[in-house]
């Protein structure tokens, strides 16, 4: 049986509960393939012989800044062109993301988007088959989904 795709616009708040993180703000990119998150102090280490990368995620000005630090597995690493068109090598993770309280596995590239207005990207790939965007929606349907659950 296939599931009904979830309505959400350009931009949306979504919750990550393996990084502790709720309310956080999303821009919806239909132009990107790979979804990221904006984080900091990246360092890949190597666990028990097994890839792993260290980080802080969001910014100590961010209202959701919680001053931890995350090591998790490192799901694959790849060269991502960024919106300024330069190529870099990124850490790959692999976490759940709650949209309306729906959870959904995405891979989150970990980058430094401190100069962006969103501290998440959602790309193509988590997007397809899942949601359908509508562009005139803003986040404030966030809580009104929320609230309707």
């Amino acid at each position: 049986m296939k599931k009904e795709k979830l309505l959400i616009g350009r931009r949306d708040k979504a919750d990550f509960p393996d990084l502790e993180l709720e309310e956080i703000e999303v821009k919806v990119d239909t132009g990107a393939h790979t979804s990221s998150i904006h984080c900091h102090d990246i360092e890949p280490v190597d666990i028990d012989g097994k890839p792993h990368v260290k980080f802080k995620l969001l910014d100590p000005e961010h209202p959701a800044y919680n001053h931890k630090e995350f090591c998790l597995p490192i799901f694959k690493s790849k060269f991502v062109k960024s919106s300024n068109g330069v190529k870099e090598l990124r850490c790959i993770i692999r976490t759940r993301i709650l949209i309306s309280k729906r959870p959904f596995l995405i891979e989150l590239s970990l980058t430094d988007r401190s100069e962006m207005k969103y501290p998440v990207l959602l790309g193509r790939k988590a997007i397809n088959g899942r949601f359908i965007v509508d562009v005139s929606l803003l986040n404030d349907n966030y809580n009104n989904r929320k609230n309707a659950l």
